[in-house]
């Protein structure tokens, strides 16, 4: 695709971030990458590169994890580039580019008395590349510039994961590499036996220096193994399991905007591991704003259940109207459990998320996501799923049984009469998640 309209493209969605409307956040929820999850599942069809502009990004490393995986696709590798910080040193603007990109320096060459013939030369000048940038308007990174245009010859697909950037032991070939060595059996040995498994040399998927370099590696972590264990036992006899804040102004704002709250627990990088719960709504101006956020040590449905009921007493016992979840099972059995007579919608944002990973065709997830928000009548609404169920022909899949079940939890049709605040999503807390990451 022509990296030019890639820009132009780019140009519109910069006009998208400067308005705040919800429904648009919906639209671009089929190109959020969350996790290394998301990008596992990606298929790189030969006319990807021409919706890679949609993509966004919740961490800087899930941009260069993609961008790698992209580029193993393709049969190049890749690499981090030119990097653009602003004041306080974080980085806000990253090139990536491919590992073929720009020239050896001259004085390589000119070097006197050289013990060995240099190197041959790999740089070319390639001039494909992804650029991403940081949007504080919503808190993700986004693509705003993208070539492929090689100017060089790319290599066989059987033979891109031996380039350096790609070549990597899997968790399980270590672990069983080093139970080998334990037993006696040489590296070389071993390196033939993992070939052996992996069909031949080819499809291993990396060399042997690269083995010698993960025993090195593994070997140097062994007298670190008992501080990393009394650490973790240290840390163990922590007695605060879970803890919940709201101050004044959260409390405040709770009691004149509290009827719809969103219940938001997808941030989980913090130092300890913990996940992070938010809890937010919308004010009369339509702005975000935070009722309490706690640190839970699980999520299991009783510690839901604690939290709800520690909400309530901040909050001096005044129940919201309406929740919203990303419908995980043991939110929603501590809401119904502590809110049983409270309207509990499921996130659209998450639904979509899920149309696209359970269906995997971008033409049902345009089509859901029209029959979820549509202002149908129930009859219209149950008469549309079931032409959108046999154009797919998924009548039988238990994710598409399951979504009809529960589709008085998400069909705009049944929740119509309901009060939302025009809040169906979590995904205003997404652009909290970068800060807190900080």
């Amino acid at each position: 695709m022509n990296s030019n309209k890639i820009s132009e493209m780019n140009l519109l969605r910069e006009h998208f971030f400067s308005e705040s409307d919800q429904s648009e956040d919906i639209i671009e929820a089929a190109y959020a990458v969350d996790s290394v999850q998301d990008i596992t599942i990606l298929k790189f069809s030969e006319n990807f590169a021409e919706e890679i502009g949609k993509y966004h990004f919740s961490t800087f490393q899930l941009t260069f994890d993609f961008y790698m995986k992209y580029s193993k696709s393709k049969d190049f590798s890749a690499r981090k580039s030119k990097t653009f910080k602003n004041s306080t040193g974080e980085i806000y603007k990253q090139k990536f580019v491919c590992h073929r990109q720009g020239f050896r320096m001259e004085k390589y060459y000119t070097i006197e008395k050289r013990k060995k013939a240099p190197r041959l030369e790999t740089r070319t000048g390639c001039e494909a590349r992804m650029d991403v940038k940081f949007v504080p308007e919503n808190g993700r990174w986004h693509i705003f510039y993208f070539s492929d245009e090689h100017n060089h010859d790319l290599l066989d697909t059987q033979f891109s994961a031996m380039l350096s950037a790609h070549r990597k032991m899997s968790e399980a070939d270590i672990m069983q590499m080093m139970n080998m060595l334990k037993s006696g059996i040489s590296t070389s040995q071993i390196f033939g036996l993992l070939a052996s498994q992996a069909g031949g040399y080819e499809f291993v998927g990396y060399g042997p220096r690269d083995m010698y370099n993960e025993i090195a590696r593994q070997r140097r972590q062994i007298p670190d193994d008992a501080a990393r264990v009394l650490k973790k036992l240290e840390d163990m006899r922590g007695l605060l399991h879970n803890l919940l804040w709201s101050d004044g102004i959260n409390q405040l704002d709770y009691r004149l905007f509290g009827d719809v709250i969103a219940f938001d627990a997808t941030y989980k990088k913090n130092k300890y591991s913990c996940p992070l719960v938010i809890f937010s709504g919308v004010n009369h101006h339509n702005q975000t704003i935070i009722f309490a956020a706690a640190l839970i040590a699980d999520e299991t449905t009783d510690t839901y259940i604690w939290l709800l009921r520690q909400l309530m007493f901040a909050m001096r016992g005044k129940t919201p109207t309406s929740i919203i979840t990303d419908g995980a099972m043991t939110m929603r059995n501590a809401v119904r459990d502590v809110f049983p007579e409270v309207r509990h919608r499921l996130c659209a944002w998450h639904l979509i998320r899920n149309a696209t990973s359970n269906v995997g065709n971008p033409s049902f997830t345009s089509k859901f996501r029209k029959i979820m928000l549509g202002d149908y009548e129930i009859p219209v609404f149950k008469l549309k799923w079931v032409q959108l169920i046999e154009e797919f022909g998924i009548e039988d899949k238990p994710w598409v049984i399951n979504m009809y079940e529960e589709k008085h939890m998400w069909g705009t049709a049944y929740l119509r009469e309901k009060f939302f605040a025009d809040f169906r999503t979590t995904s205003r807390c997404e652009g909290l998640h970068s800060v807190v990451g900080r």
